[in-house]
Protein backbone atom coordinates (compact mmCIF):
# COMPACT_ATOMS: atom_id res chain seq x y z
CA UNK A 1 0.00 0.00 0.00
CA UNK A 2 2.89 2.74 1.05
CA UNK A 3 4.45 1.82 -2.22
CA UNK A 4 1.57 2.21 -3.75
CA UNK A 5 0.95 5.35 -2.79
CA UNK A 6 4.46 6.47 -3.39
CA UNK A 7 3.69 5.63 -7.03
CA UNK A 8 0.39 7.26 -7.37
CA UNK A 9 1.11 10.58 -8.70
CA UNK A 10 0.05 13.20 -10.93
CA UNK A 11 1.38 13.24 -14.94
CA UNK A 12 4.79 14.11 -14.29
CA UNK A 13 8.22 12.99 -14.90
CA UNK A 14 8.52 12.17 -11.18
CA UNK A 15 6.46 9.10 -10.87
CA UNK A 16 9.74 6.76 -11.71
CA UNK A 17 12.13 9.20 -9.68
CA UNK A 18 9.95 9.22 -6.70
CA UNK A 19 9.26 4.96 -6.44
CA UNK A 20 12.96 5.06 -7.50
CA UNK A 21 13.55 7.10 -4.45
CA UNK A 22 11.36 5.32 -1.74
CA UNK A 23 12.31 1.88 -2.50
CA UNK A 24 16.01 3.40 -1.83
CA UNK A 25 15.41 5.01 1.23
CA UNK A 26 17.00 3.48 4.22
CA UNK A 27 15.28 5.23 7.35
CA UNK A 28 12.63 4.07 7.72
CA UNK A 29 12.51 1.41 5.18
CA UNK A 30 10.28 0.41 2.19
CA UNK A 31 7.21 -1.59 2.44
CA UNK A 32 7.91 -4.56 0.48
CA UNK A 33 4.83 -5.87 0.17
CA UNK A 34 4.04 -4.76 -3.41
CA UNK A 35 7.16 -5.92 -4.94
CA UNK A 36 6.03 -9.03 -7.30
CA UNK A 37 7.60 -12.24 -5.83
CA UNK A 38 7.43 -14.40 -9.34
CA UNK A 39 8.25 -17.27 -7.14
CA UNK A 40 4.94 -17.20 -5.47
CA UNK A 41 3.18 -15.25 -8.80
CA UNK A 42 0.97 -17.64 -9.43
CA UNK A 43 -2.06 -15.90 -7.92
CA UNK A 44 -1.44 -12.25 -9.20
CA UNK A 45 -3.40 -11.41 -12.02
CA UNK A 46 -0.65 -9.64 -13.64
CA UNK A 47 1.30 -12.77 -14.13
CA UNK A 48 1.16 -14.82 -17.38
CA UNK A 49 2.42 -18.65 -18.12
CA UNK A 50 5.16 -17.27 -21.00
CA UNK A 51 5.19 -19.83 -24.17
CA UNK A 52 8.70 -21.30 -24.76
CA UNK A 53 10.14 -23.14 -27.89
CA UNK A 54 11.34 -26.35 -26.02
CA UNK A 55 11.54 -28.15 -29.36
CA UNK A 56 14.30 -25.36 -30.49
CA UNK A 57 16.76 -26.38 -27.66
CA UNK A 58 18.12 -30.08 -26.87
CA UNK A 59 18.30 -31.42 -23.74
CA UNK A 60 21.63 -32.26 -24.54
CA UNK A 61 22.24 -28.77 -25.05
CA UNK A 62 20.63 -27.40 -22.39
CA UNK A 63 22.63 -29.75 -19.78
CA UNK A 64 25.89 -28.31 -21.22
CA UNK A 65 24.94 -24.40 -20.77
CA UNK A 66 24.14 -25.68 -16.71
CA UNK A 67 20.33 -25.23 -17.23
CA UNK A 68 17.47 -27.98 -16.77
CA UNK A 69 15.65 -29.30 -19.93
CA UNK A 70 13.28 -25.98 -21.27
CA UNK A 71 10.19 -28.05 -20.53
CA UNK A 72 10.53 -27.90 -17.00
CA UNK A 73 11.41 -24.05 -17.20
CA UNK A 74 9.36 -21.82 -15.00
CA UNK A 75 8.56 -18.96 -17.45
CA UNK A 76 6.20 -16.03 -17.02
CA UNK A 77 5.33 -12.49 -18.61
CA UNK A 78 3.39 -10.00 -17.98
CA UNK A 79 0.02 -8.30 -18.75
CA UNK A 80 0.85 -5.22 -20.64
CA UNK A 81 4.13 -5.75 -21.18
CA UNK A 82 4.69 -7.39 -24.39
CA UNK A 83 8.12 -8.96 -25.12
CA UNK A 84 9.14 -8.96 -21.46
CA UNK A 85 9.89 -12.68 -20.13
CA UNK A 86 11.04 -13.24 -16.85
CA UNK A 87 12.34 -17.20 -16.23
CA UNK A 88 12.76 -18.19 -12.50
CA UNK A 89 16.34 -19.97 -11.89
CA UNK A 90 16.25 -22.50 -14.44
CA UNK A 91 19.95 -23.66 -13.63
CA UNK A 92 21.03 -27.42 -12.46
CA UNK A 93 22.23 -27.76 -8.94
CA UNK A 94 25.26 -26.38 -9.00
CA UNK A 95 26.05 -24.13 -12.09
CA UNK A 96 25.12 -21.38 -10.14
CA UNK A 97 28.12 -21.57 -8.47
CA UNK A 98 29.72 -21.84 -11.94
CA UNK A 99 28.64 -18.65 -13.58
CA UNK A 100 29.41 -16.59 -10.42
CA UNK A 101 32.76 -17.84 -10.47
CA UNK A 102 33.00 -17.02 -14.44
CA UNK A 103 32.05 -13.69 -13.12
CA UNK A 104 34.75 -13.00 -10.22
CA UNK A 105 37.36 -15.30 -11.28
CA UNK A 106 37.51 -15.19 -15.06
CA UNK A 107 35.44 -12.53 -16.98
CA UNK A 108 37.08 -9.36 -15.22
CA UNK A 109 40.91 -10.61 -16.42
CA UNK A 110 42.56 -8.40 -19.16
CA UNK A 111 41.61 -7.76 -21.83
CA UNK A 112 38.35 -7.34 -20.58
CA UNK A 113 37.57 -3.86 -19.57
CA UNK A 114 36.66 -2.63 -16.12
CA UNK A 115 35.82 0.39 -13.78
CA UNK A 116 39.48 -0.11 -12.36
CA UNK A 117 41.28 0.63 -15.24
CA UNK A 118 40.33 4.49 -14.92
CA UNK A 119 43.04 4.91 -12.15
CA UNK A 120 45.18 1.60 -12.17
CA UNK A 121 46.83 0.26 -15.55
CA UNK A 122 46.04 -2.88 -17.49
CA UNK A 123 49.15 -4.57 -15.70
CA UNK A 124 47.98 -3.45 -12.25
CA UNK A 125 44.50 -4.80 -13.18
CA UNK A 126 45.61 -7.93 -15.29
CA UNK A 127 43.85 -10.54 -12.47
CA UNK A 128 41.43 -9.58 -10.01
CA UNK A 129 41.19 -12.66 -8.56
CA UNK A 130 44.34 -13.91 -8.06
CA UNK A 131 45.02 -9.90 -6.44
CA UNK A 132 42.40 -10.29 -4.38
CA UNK A 133 41.63 -14.07 -2.91
CA UNK A 134 43.67 -14.08 0.12
CA UNK A 135 42.60 -10.75 1.36
CA UNK A 136 38.86 -12.00 0.81
CA UNK A 137 39.70 -15.65 2.34
CA UNK A 138 40.69 -13.32 5.34
CA UNK A 139 38.01 -10.69 5.63
CA UNK A 140 36.21 -10.19 9.03
CA UNK A 141 33.02 -8.43 9.43
CA UNK A 142 34.57 -5.12 10.19
CA UNK A 143 33.50 -2.52 8.06
CA UNK A 144 36.98 -0.33 8.69
CA UNK A 145 39.02 -3.30 6.81
CA UNK A 146 40.64 -2.39 3.28
CA UNK A 147 38.53 -3.28 0.53
CA UNK A 148 39.93 -6.02 -1.77
CA UNK A 149 40.13 -4.78 -5.71
CA UNK A 150 37.29 -7.40 -6.16
CA UNK A 151 35.52 -5.82 -4.00
CA UNK A 152 35.86 -2.42 -5.73
CA UNK A 153 34.97 -3.77 -8.71
CA UNK A 154 31.64 -2.35 -10.65
CA UNK A 155 31.50 -2.98 -13.77
CA UNK A 156 33.61 -5.34 -16.57
CA UNK A 157 32.41 -5.45 -20.34
CA UNK A 158 32.55 -8.08 -22.63
CA UNK A 159 32.82 -8.09 -26.59
CA UNK A 160 32.05 -4.65 -28.50
CA UNK A 161 33.04 -2.43 -25.42
CA UNK A 162 30.72 0.53 -24.93
CA UNK A 163 32.12 4.09 -25.03
CA UNK A 164 30.94 5.76 -22.33
CA UNK A 165 31.47 8.92 -23.71
CA UNK A 166 30.01 8.61 -27.06
CA UNK A 167 27.43 6.30 -25.64
CA UNK A 168 28.33 4.09 -28.97
CA UNK A 169 30.13 0.40 -29.63
CA UNK A 170 32.68 0.67 -32.48
CA UNK A 171 34.64 -2.36 -34.76
CA UNK A 172 37.77 -0.92 -33.12
CA UNK A 173 37.17 -1.52 -29.45
CA UNK A 174 36.54 -5.00 -29.50
CA UNK A 175 37.74 -8.53 -27.29
CA UNK A 176 36.57 -11.90 -28.08
CA UNK A 177 33.38 -12.65 -25.99
CA UNK A 178 33.50 -15.49 -23.57
CA UNK A 179 31.97 -18.73 -25.57
CA UNK A 180 30.65 -19.97 -22.60
CA UNK A 181 28.58 -17.35 -21.83
CA UNK A 182 27.61 -16.91 -25.69
CA UNK A 183 26.54 -20.59 -25.77
CA UNK A 184 24.60 -19.78 -22.46
CA UNK A 185 22.87 -16.96 -23.89
CA UNK A 186 22.09 -18.63 -27.57
CA UNK A 187 20.17 -21.73 -25.55
CA UNK A 188 17.66 -18.99 -23.10
CA UNK A 189 17.50 -16.35 -26.67
CA UNK A 190 16.43 -19.68 -28.49
CA UNK A 191 13.79 -20.91 -25.85
CA UNK A 192 12.54 -17.48 -26.45
CA UNK A 193 12.14 -17.81 -29.69
CA UNK A 194 15.13 -15.97 -31.06
CA UNK A 195 16.73 -18.87 -32.90
CA UNK A 196 19.64 -16.35 -34.64
CA UNK A 197 20.68 -14.30 -31.72
CA UNK A 198 24.31 -13.58 -31.41
CA UNK A 199 25.86 -12.58 -28.01
CA UNK A 200 28.09 -9.75 -28.97
CA UNK A 201 28.22 -7.57 -25.67
CA UNK A 202 28.17 -7.93 -22.39
CA UNK A 203 28.40 -5.79 -19.39
CA UNK A 204 28.55 -6.94 -15.94
CA UNK A 205 27.60 -4.89 -12.58
CA UNK A 206 28.35 -6.11 -9.29
CA UNK A 207 26.20 -4.65 -6.86
CA UNK A 208 26.75 -4.44 -2.51
CA UNK A 209 24.03 -3.68 -0.21
CA UNK A 210 24.53 0.13 -0.66
CA UNK A 211 24.21 -0.13 -4.29
CA UNK A 212 21.47 1.23 -6.80
CA UNK A 213 21.68 1.83 -10.31
CA UNK A 214 19.62 4.56 -11.64
CA UNK A 215 16.63 5.07 -14.04
CA UNK A 216 17.52 4.64 -17.87
CA UNK A 217 16.82 2.96 -21.02
CA UNK A 218 19.03 1.10 -23.53
CA UNK A 219 19.08 1.89 -26.79
CA UNK A 220 22.86 2.06 -27.55
CA UNK A 221 22.70 -1.06 -29.99
CA UNK A 222 22.55 -0.66 -33.75
CA UNK A 223 19.88 -3.42 -33.72
CA UNK A 224 17.51 -2.89 -31.04
CA UNK A 225 15.14 -5.93 -32.64
CA UNK A 226 16.80 -8.48 -30.28
CA UNK A 227 16.87 -9.22 -27.02
CA UNK A 228 18.37 -8.09 -23.97
CA UNK A 229 19.13 -10.82 -21.36
CA UNK A 230 20.11 -10.39 -18.35
CA UNK A 231 21.08 -13.14 -15.51
CA UNK A 232 21.49 -12.59 -11.74
CA UNK A 233 23.39 -14.40 -8.72
CA UNK A 234 23.88 -13.77 -5.29
CA UNK A 235 22.04 -11.27 -3.14
CA UNK A 236 18.29 -10.62 -4.02
CA UNK A 237 17.41 -7.33 -6.09
CA UNK A 238 14.45 -4.98 -6.35
CA UNK A 239 13.95 -4.24 -10.11
CA UNK A 240 11.59 -1.56 -11.42
CA UNK A 241 9.61 -1.95 -14.83
CA UNK A 242 8.78 0.81 -16.30
CA UNK A 243 7.45 1.95 -19.80
CA UNK A 244 8.49 3.59 -23.00
CA UNK A 245 8.06 7.31 -21.51
CA UNK A 246 9.91 8.26 -18.39
CA UNK A 247 6.87 9.36 -16.19
CA UNK A 248 5.46 5.86 -16.67
CA UNK A 249 5.22 4.69 -13.19
CA UNK A 250 7.07 1.32 -12.71
CA UNK A 251 6.38 -2.14 -11.45
CA UNK A 252 8.67 -3.43 -8.90
CA UNK A 253 9.78 -6.88 -8.76
CA UNK A 254 11.98 -9.24 -6.96
CA UNK A 255 15.09 -10.94 -8.78
CA UNK A 256 16.37 -13.98 -7.08
CA UNK A 257 19.55 -15.72 -7.62
CA UNK A 258 19.54 -17.59 -10.97
CA UNK A 259 16.88 -15.69 -12.59
CA UNK A 260 16.68 -14.58 -16.01
CA UNK A 261 14.77 -11.33 -17.41
CA UNK A 262 14.53 -11.32 -21.02
CA UNK A 263 13.49 -8.07 -22.65
CA UNK A 264 12.24 -7.83 -26.43
CA UNK A 265 9.72 -6.21 -28.95
CA UNK A 266 7.94 -3.21 -26.90
CA UNK A 267 9.32 -4.41 -24.00
CA UNK A 268 12.87 -3.68 -25.08
CA UNK A 269 13.30 0.16 -24.83
CA UNK A 270 10.93 0.11 -21.23
CA UNK A 271 12.97 2.36 -18.44
CA UNK A 272 14.06 0.17 -15.78
CA UNK A 273 16.05 0.94 -12.34
CA UNK A 274 17.67 -1.28 -9.39
CA UNK A 275 16.99 0.66 -6.66
CA UNK A 276 18.11 -1.58 -3.82
CA UNK A 277 19.79 -4.92 -3.07
CA UNK A 278 18.15 -7.13 -0.42
CA UNK A 279 19.45 -9.38 2.11
CA UNK A 280 18.85 -13.44 1.96
CA UNK A 281 15.27 -13.09 1.85
CA UNK A 282 15.39 -16.71 2.87
CA UNK A 283 17.18 -15.66 6.57
CA UNK A 284 20.17 -17.56 5.66
CA UNK A 285 23.34 -15.26 4.88
CA UNK A 286 23.17 -17.14 0.85
CA UNK A 287 20.17 -18.18 -1.11
CA UNK A 288 20.30 -22.02 -0.80
CA UNK A 289 20.12 -22.46 -4.35
CA UNK A 290 23.79 -21.31 -4.12
CA UNK A 291 24.66 -24.15 -1.72
CA UNK A 292 23.73 -26.97 -3.92
CA UNK A 293 26.73 -29.02 -5.27
CA UNK A 294 26.21 -31.79 -8.54
CA UNK A 295 27.93 -34.55 -8.13
CA UNK A 296 29.92 -35.01 -11.54
CA UNK A 297 29.70 -31.44 -12.70
CA UNK A 298 33.15 -30.72 -13.39
CA UNK A 299 32.20 -27.29 -14.42
CA UNK A 300 31.85 -26.55 -10.36
CA UNK A 301 35.78 -25.76 -9.66
CA UNK A 302 37.71 -25.61 -6.74
CA UNK A 303 35.82 -25.64 -3.70
CA UNK A 304 38.48 -22.98 -2.21
CA UNK A 305 37.77 -20.58 -4.74
CA UNK A 306 34.11 -21.37 -4.25
CA UNK A 307 34.38 -20.45 -0.15
CA UNK A 308 35.88 -17.02 -1.32
CA UNK A 309 33.42 -16.38 -3.93
CA UNK A 310 30.49 -17.42 -1.61
CA UNK A 311 32.13 -14.67 1.21
CA UNK A 312 31.81 -11.89 -1.53
CA UNK A 313 28.45 -12.80 -2.54
CA UNK A 314 27.24 -13.17 0.88
CA UNK A 315 27.15 -9.34 0.57
CA UNK A 316 26.96 -8.84 -3.26
CA UNK A 317 25.23 -9.19 -6.09
CA UNK A 318 26.34 -9.75 -9.53
CA UNK A 319 24.85 -9.74 -12.88
CA UNK A 320 25.67 -10.41 -16.26
CA UNK A 321 23.83 -8.78 -19.27
CA UNK A 322 24.26 -10.10 -22.82
CA UNK A 323 22.71 -7.64 -25.96
CA UNK A 324 23.44 -8.44 -30.28
CA UNK A 325 24.87 -5.17 -31.18
CA UNK A 326 24.64 -5.50 -34.99
CA UNK A 327 21.99 -7.22 -37.14
CA UNK A 328 22.40 -9.17 -40.16
CA UNK A 329 24.08 -7.59 -42.55
CA UNK A 330 24.61 -4.30 -40.60
CA UNK A 331 27.87 -2.73 -39.50
CA UNK A 332 29.17 0.14 -37.37
CA UNK A 333 28.78 3.82 -38.68
CA UNK A 334 32.13 5.72 -39.87
CA UNK A 335 33.68 7.46 -36.46
CA UNK A 336 33.95 10.90 -36.53
CA UNK A 337 36.70 12.49 -35.50
CA UNK A 338 35.06 14.17 -32.22
CA UNK A 339 34.10 10.69 -31.67
CA UNK A 340 37.48 8.69 -31.59
CA UNK A 341 38.44 9.60 -27.86
CA UNK A 342 40.20 7.40 -25.14
CA UNK A 343 37.31 5.68 -23.93
CA UNK A 344 38.76 5.51 -20.52
CA UNK A 345 38.64 9.64 -20.12
CA UNK A 346 34.51 9.05 -19.91
CA UNK A 347 34.09 5.91 -17.76
CA UNK A 348 31.68 5.80 -15.00
CA UNK A 349 33.75 5.19 -11.67
CA UNK A 350 31.05 3.71 -9.93
CA UNK A 351 27.93 3.88 -11.21
CA UNK A 352 25.89 2.79 -8.24
CA UNK A 353 27.00 5.78 -6.29
CA UNK A 354 24.57 8.56 -5.18
CA UNK A 355 26.38 11.10 -7.10
CA UNK A 356 26.56 9.09 -10.41
CA UNK A 357 22.93 7.68 -9.94
CA UNK A 358 22.22 11.47 -10.22
CA UNK A 359 24.36 11.94 -13.09
CA UNK A 360 23.07 8.67 -15.20
CA UNK A 361 19.36 9.67 -14.09
CA UNK A 362 20.28 13.27 -15.79
CA UNK A 363 22.11 12.01 -18.68
CA UNK A 364 22.09 8.44 -19.79
CA UNK A 365 18.13 7.89 -19.86
CA UNK A 366 18.50 7.93 -23.27
CA UNK A 367 21.77 5.88 -23.74
CA UNK A 368 23.04 4.17 -21.17
CA UNK A 369 23.88 0.52 -21.60
CA UNK A 370 24.47 0.00 -17.88
CA UNK A 371 21.22 -1.86 -17.11
CA UNK A 372 19.51 -4.40 -14.83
Amino acid sequence: AAAAAAGRLEQGEDAFRRLFKYYKRRKPPPDLSAVLDFSRAQKNLKVLIAPLHAASVSDRDACKAGLQPVRKWKAYTLAGYPGFTFISDPFLPGWQRYWAQQCLKIYPRKPNVCNLDLHMSPEETKDLWEQSREQLRLKGSGKREAKSLLEKLRWVTLGYHYNWGTKKYSADHYTTFPVDLAYLSEQVAAACGFHQFKAEAGILNYYHFDSSLGIHVDESEIDCSKPLLSFSFGQSAVFLLGGLKRQDCPLPMYMHSGDIMVMSGSSRLLYHAVPRILPNVEGGLLPGCLAQTAAGNNHQGDEADWEICARYLESSRVNMTVRQVLGAGQCFPAETDSERIDAAQAYPEDYSTEKNERKLVRTDVAGSPVLL
